[in-house]
């Protein structure tokens, strides 16, 4: 019956740290013995044991240090900031691979390959960055959680201070129609950088294709490479009102009055500068259309302006049900 007593305590010092455990063992054997009566069997020790409960659990409350990573505590903020940081970090990534491998886009090359290259190393990245996150965050907090030297339980917000119904205050309510998700923001800035990219590479990324037997391979462009960047300066301006955009969404998390005002800029700064593009008379190659002309029964002339004017027409089109739309889910 001893020898259970012994085992018990030895099961719990052995988990705490060396200068604690004598005097955790004497502790611990003075209160077992006060919790048995004065002649008791083994049956007696075997019920104040269980009453004890586990020594793994028993020891963590006797240790200065946490027995888990994460404790209740932290865990809620690190789940949140491992939520926000992978998805931007993984589009991030994701990008890097795009634009790389878009710029040595050559003509000898497929799309096809190009496009499972670009999928397979995008997965690729996109693990290698949540593996690195996932460690550095975690990382971070097992060290916060061990020096930390409150001795409360009590969950952390982002404050790292304990939660109180005046938090309540600092958190805006949402209606549902106007919340806007990190998908939509993250895809967002996939799509810029995607155009952003292709507009900078049009000279082998934009114009005619024939199917090579083992894919689509480029054969001419369609626009002047030359004309394009040297429209550089408002595209770039383009760009960053399309980042600056997403960014104000991510960090309000909802339409409001000034979000559909700022993506209705962007958008009348985008017509402006798409009218400029194709207005220039050195816009397309001249080499496209005269392809064009051996396909068409048109002129060289009637094919620039039935491209132009179906080109606006569309953009036009989708950027005044964006304005609306945006406008719309504000007033909500």
């Amino acid at each position: 019956m001893m020898n259970l007593i012994e085992v018990y305590i030895n099961e719990v010092t052995r988990r705490l740290p060396i200068k604690n455990r004598e005097d955790i063992g004497l502790e611990l054997k003075s209160t077992i013995e006060d919790m048995l009566p004065d002649q008791y069997t083994e049956e007696d020790v075997k019920n104040v044991l269980e009453e004890l409960g586990n020594p793994a659990v028993l020891a963590s409350g006797y240790n200065e240090r946490p027995m888990h990573l994460i404790g209740p505590k932290f865990y809620d903020i690190y789940v949140s900031l491992l939520k926000m940081i992978v998805p931007i970090a993984a589009v991030i990534a994701f990008i890097v691979v795009l634009t790389e491998y878009v710029v040595g886009f050559g003509k000898g090359d497929t799309v096809l390959n190009v496009g499972l290259m670009i999928l397979g190393e995008g997965i690729w990245n996109i693990v290698h960055v949540f593996i690195q996150v996932f460690f550095w965050l975690t990382l971070t907090f097992v060290i916060l959680e061990r020096m930390d030297c409150s001795k409360d339980d009590y969950p952390r917000t982002m404050s790292l201070n304990k939660w109180t119904p005046d938090d309540l205050k600092n958190i805006p309510y949402i209606p549902k129609e106007r919340v806007v998700s990190k998908g939509y923001v993250l895809g967002s800035l996939l799509w810029t950088a995607v155009w952003g990219t292709i507009y900078f590479n049009a000279d082998h990324l934009a114009g005619v294709y024939k199917d090579s037997g083992s894919g689509l391979e480029f054969l001419m462009p369609a626009l002047n490479q030359d004309v394009l960047n040297s429209f550089w300066p408002l595209i770039i301006l383009v760009l960053g009102l399309e980042v600056a955009f997403a960014l104000f969404l991510f960090i309000k998390h909802q339409w409001t009055r000034q979000a559909a005002i700022l993506n209705t800029i962007r958008e009348i700064v985008a017509i402006i500068v798409l009218v400029l593009l194709i207005s220039n008379s050195n816009f397309f190659n001249p080499e496209f259309l005269a392809y064009m002309n051996t396909i068409l029964e048109f002129t060289e002339e009637q094919i620039k302006r039935f491209i132009i004017i179906i080109t606006l027409i569309l953009f036009l089109l989708f950027s005044i049900i964006n304005c609306i739309d945006g406008f719309r889910k504000a007033n909500r």
